[in-house]
């Protein structure tokens, strides 16, 4: 069965041009509302930009969520489950679910130290200058233009593959319609679209899920599919996996792809604005929260959907031959004959869309084609607002014209989201026609993007980090994971460099771990070597609003190496700083610091160290029940989180709710009458 004729290509160019169009004037319409009924209206560029600082947690989390949510997401997940069974699905969930949770504290940084910035790239302008702006500005552009190349080059191939719809078409097509609403409505626009996309993807992942071990007449229980898994291992057995078996955590290349994974989202997400734009969006005293949440509850999309149709198109895959092994009287005569797929489409992330047309036909195939679709549409949109920031505030305002109106600010932000829309489409196309596929660029972004890293982190959290030597690590570290990657690439294959060789699991390893290894070692030794002593005066007064922070306030939160102490702020301070933002009390931000630390470690730790590594060392093949408790435990995380990012939502705006639904009614029964009029006592009408 080829997935290519699912679908008829009119289909294809349905839903990218029809759904984006539709969500795009759902976004229009809701920003109106807003506009009219709360007193919200993006047409001022601090609105536009971060939503006035003002979003509360449980709609931070579903952005995130949605914003983390790539084509790969789904994809390469299904991929590496269709490679290396179920340890797949484990290794890419937790590699890129910690880096969300360790982010947390980086969040509650931002709004002790830098409470008004609107980029990252301020914080380290107005910490380290010009020379460390720039260069890391290359690194936070380059991490935004490979996961927007990913993005429509994972998006555009499932498309094709599902419809036969231009795959050029389809790359400048996708960021069309998510321009506009992106445009339109800024932050809070991209926010609420993420809510109804993470809403979407939830319910076509729990349906895919129950199709697959409830309802189908092909595999339709846990233990069917683990009979097929063990039949298919006898067949083809995996490589490095004990007893070459799909049912085992103990894979030496999942390991292997979990290092990698690891690595390389560390850059996207310590290093894309996306993830700053929403600490920056987010209410000061609710972000941790928001960040620990939204990691939690975006490990459950790529671990229940891989479980689910990663492996299914693995037991499709060998059914032929297990039909001539297999002594189940119930045997697999009902199920399609389906060939392995090469490893150019498995890198392409055609596993799963092979699992959907098969499991449902047509159905699921448009199915999986909503769902890539949204999770696609709904990244750009954080990828596109998060660039927009950045020409804005770190080109246009910084270096073109930094007495700027705020109408010519405004004026940028548009014009810096449509700019990036046609790059997007642009960069995709060139990575299609040279061969790179989202598989190669996902396993690759490690070795560019990793040596800034430690040296940004270092930059927002540490007084002592040292510039040259973060600038240093940043260069070098980027230096050495080129050559390490490209060595290790010549020396495995014969001398012979190009897309397929240097794709491997070693040459991308090595790549990867020099690059942020390097990066973090030089910028730690020498800034402990040669300390600086900054008291994050400069960028507590960004934009020219100070914190009305004593300078020495930071000395005092900050623990000593020699003993622990209580810090001692004075009362005029936090005083002077609660008459701005009550929320920005220091105390309280050092508090949530000092939670996220411990609490993101002990989750890092439980993922990465305590679950799998015990049992990667145990060498188990899965029995029926060992198996049936990892799939029941997927879909219970799953429940939970859409309970937090879906529901949760939805109650903390119960006000703005009802506030909105008086006005339409006031309106509806007496024209202009629920036009909003904010008394004076209330600071923020949004909340």
């Amino acid at each position: 069965m080829s997935t290519s004729e699912v679908l008829p290509q009119g289909a294809g160019y349905g839903v990218v041009i029809g759904i984006g169009l539709f969500f795009s004037a759902f976004m229009v319409g809701l920003t109106a509302l807003q506009a009219r009924y709360t007193g919200v209206s993006p047409k001022d560029s601090e609105e536009f930009s971060s939503a006035s600082r003002s979003v509360k947690p449980g709609l931070i989390a579903s952005g995130i969520v949605s914003a983390w949510t790539w084509a790969a997401t789904l994809l390469q997940s299904s991929a590496v489950a269709y490679r290396y069974g179920i340890s797949g699905p484990w290794w890419y969930a937790a590699g890129a679910t910690v880096q969300v949770l360790l982010f947390a504290q980086l969040a509650a940084k931002l709004k002790l130290n830098a409470p008004y910035a609107h980029t990252w790239l301020e914080i380290v302008a107005a910490r380290w200058g010009t020379t460390a702006h720039l260069i890391f500005m290359v690194f936070g552009l380059a991490t935004n233009l490979i996961v927007s190349s990913m993005l429509v080059l994972g998006g555009s191939a499932t498309v094709t593959s599902l419809t036969g719809m231009s795959t050029i078409a389809a790359c400048f097509l996708i960021p069309l319609g998510v321009a506009i609403y992106v445009v339109v409505g800024g932050m809070r626009s991209t926010l609420l679209c993420d809510y109804t996309h993470t809403t979407v993807l939830f319910a076509i992942i729990l349906t895919f899920v129950f199709t697959v071990y409830a309802t189908s007449d092909y595999i339709g229980s846990i233990s069917r599919m683990h009979y097929l898994l063990s039949e298919v291992s006898q067949i083809s057995p995996v490589v490095g996996n004990a007893g070459g078996s799909y049912l085992t955590l103990r894979s030496q290349n999942g390991l292997i792809f979990g290092v990698i994974n690891l690595i390389g989202n560390f850059a996207t997400v310590f290093q894309d604005q996306a993830y700053w734009q929403r600490a920056i969006a987010s209410r000061p005293s609710t972000t941790v929260k928001a960040y620990l949440i939204g990691g939690l509850a975006w490990f459950a999309i790529p671990f229940a959907f891989s479980t689910t149709l990663g492996l299914a198109a693995v037991a499709f895959s060998a059914v032929p031959a297990a039909n001539s092994l297999s002594q189940d009287p119930l045997s697999s005569s009902l199920i399609p004959m389906l060939a392995p797929l090469s490893q150019d489409a498995i890198s392409e992330g055609l596993p799963a869309s092979l699992a959907a047309a098969t499991l449902l036909g047509k159905s699921g195939a448009a199915a999986l084609l909503v769902v890539l679709f949204l999770a696609v549409t709904s990244a750009t949109s954080a990828e596109l607002i998060a660039v927009s920031s950045i020409l804005t505030y770190d080109v246009y305002v910084r270096y073109i014209n930094p007495k700027a109106t705020e109408q010519q600010i405004l004026r940028m932000s548009h014009a810096g989201v449509v700019i990036f829309a046609l790059v997007m489409g642009i960069a995709g196309v060139i990575f299609y026609y040279i061969g790179v596929s989202m598989g190669w660029l996902y396993t690759f972004m490690g070795v560019i993007l990793g040596s800034a890293v430690c040296p940004i982190a270092l930059c927002i959290t540490w007084k002592k980090a040292n510039k040259v030597g973060c600038i240093s690590g940043a260069l070098v570290g980027f230096a050495a994971g080129i050559i390490a990657w490209l060595v290790t690439t010549s020396t495995l294959n014969q001398k012979v460099i190009n897309v397929t060789t240097s794709g491997g699991n070693y040459e991308m390893l090595s790549g990867n771990l020099a690059s942020i290894g390097v990066g973090a070692i030089m910028s730690t030794a020498i800034s402990l070597i040669w300390p600086d002593d900054y008291d994050f005066a400069s960028t507590r007064a960004i934009n020219g609003r100070s914190a009305a922070i004593s300078s020495n306030v930071n000395d005092e939160l900050e623990e000593s190496e020699d003993e622990k102490k209580v810090p001692d702020v004075t009362v005029s301070s936090v005083s002077n700083e609660a008459q701005i933002d009550p929320e920005l009390d220091p105390v309280g931000l050092n508090k949530a610091f000092k939670f996220a630390a411990r609490a993101s470690i002990v989750l890092t730790l439980v993922l990465l160290i305590l679950i799998p590594l015990p049992l990667f060392g145990a060498q188990t093949v899965y029995s029926v029940t060992g198996f049936s408790v990892w799939v029941i435990v997927g879909i219970i995380w799953t429940f939970m989180s859409a309970f937090a990012v879906v529901l949760y939502p939805l109650w903390e705006s119960r006000a703005a709710i009802r506030l909105i639904s008086r006005g339409m009614i006031k309106d509806l029964f007496s024209p202009g009458s629920g036009k909003f009029v904010a008394p004076s006592s209330i600071k923020d009408p949004s909340e």
